[in-house]
């Protein structure tokens, strides 16, 4: 089956909402919700894959690696973090190929200082020189071989320099030749809405971040201010690590001679959920149609 292109989703759906799939069954999970894509975000990724923060610790081929399996999971198009670029043009080139060839159909390139990283909305992330993120944008758009693979140009100068520099700053991404933009950080509706109007006609992306003290909008009113795509960073992610944590701390006290921990009254529908997310009807089919019966 072949994976229709962001720009598809994007043109079904406007603004487009994205859940971040952290692993292979969240990813499948999304799928079944009836979303038209999805993310994948390094945050949410190396927690679940490695037990690291997205703090500039990993390289592109333990990215690859994650996404490899995520990709396989589903057909829907699919946004990855391409972090800066992992190192100079040369590694940007190397990374915008090799996500390529993994099926990402939309590529962030950050201008955070990788040696300052911030993983967190509410923290202000230093950022690079104007120069070095355009040569790096530049190296994106020469490297891409399918026109479709969308290269979006995330700025985080919003935190240490002002909305009117993030803007110029995308603007001037904009003028290279990127597909979008994404000003991160933004910390009023009011901001949301300059940014809509300065950069009016662009594919503009957003991100809705739980917990971090920024607005929560809704997906309509971003798309009233012209935003062509809404991320949803940790929703899945945050409700994973709540339901994981208040489950063992149950357990842990039952083993304990606590409290009595029952099963799940729904444990039946939840189980049909997973089985129908692995497909294990398929596997079943195939096992049946390719084993002899001696009976």
């Amino acid at each position: 089956m072949h994976r229709p292109s962001i720009k598809s989703a994007i043109e079904a759906e406007r603004p487009l909402v994205t859940p971040l799939a952290h692993d292979a069954l969240s990813a499948r999970l999304i799928a079944r919700a009836g979303f038209r894509a999805f993310a994948i975000g390094g945050s949410a990724m190396l927690a679940t894959r490695f037990g690291l923060p997205d703090i500039g610790l990993i390289g592109v081929s333990d990215m690859t690696a994650g996404i490899r399996d995520i990709a396989a999971a589903t057909q829907l198009p699919f946004f990855a973090d391409g972090d800066d670029g992992y190192g100079d043009v040369k590694s940007v080139v190397r990374m915008v190929l090799a996500y390529e060839r993994l099926g990402v159909g939309g590529i962030l390139i950050e201008d955070q200082l990788r040696e300052r990283k911030q993983q967190r909305a509410d923290k202000a992330a230093a950022v690079v020189d104007e120069s070095t993120m355009a040569g790096k944008l530049r190296a994106a758009l020469a490297a891409r071989n399918d026109p479709e693979t969308l290269i979006i140009a995330r700025t985080d100068a919003y935190g240490v320099l002002g909305l009117d520099a993030a803007l110029r700053r995308a603007d001037r991404f904009l003028q290279l030749g990127v597909d979008g933009v994404f000003v991160a950080g933004l910390r009023t509706v009011e901001d949301y809405e300059r940014t809509g109007r300065a950069l009016h006609g662009a594919l503009l992306s957003a991100a809705m971040f739980e917990g971090a003290g920024t607005p929560w909008i809704a997906p309509a009113q971003l798309g009233a201010m012209g935003f062509a795509h809404v991320s949803f960073p940790v929703t899945l992610l945050f409700r994973v690590v709540a339901a994981m944590r208040g489950a063992l701390g149950d357990l842990r006290h039952y083993a304990g001679g606590g409290a009595t921990f029952m099963p799940m009254a729904d444990a039946t529908a939840v189980r049909e959920i997973l089985d129908r997310a692995v497909d294990l009807a398929r596997w079943r089919e195939i096992e049946n149609a390719h084993t002899e019966n001696d009976a």
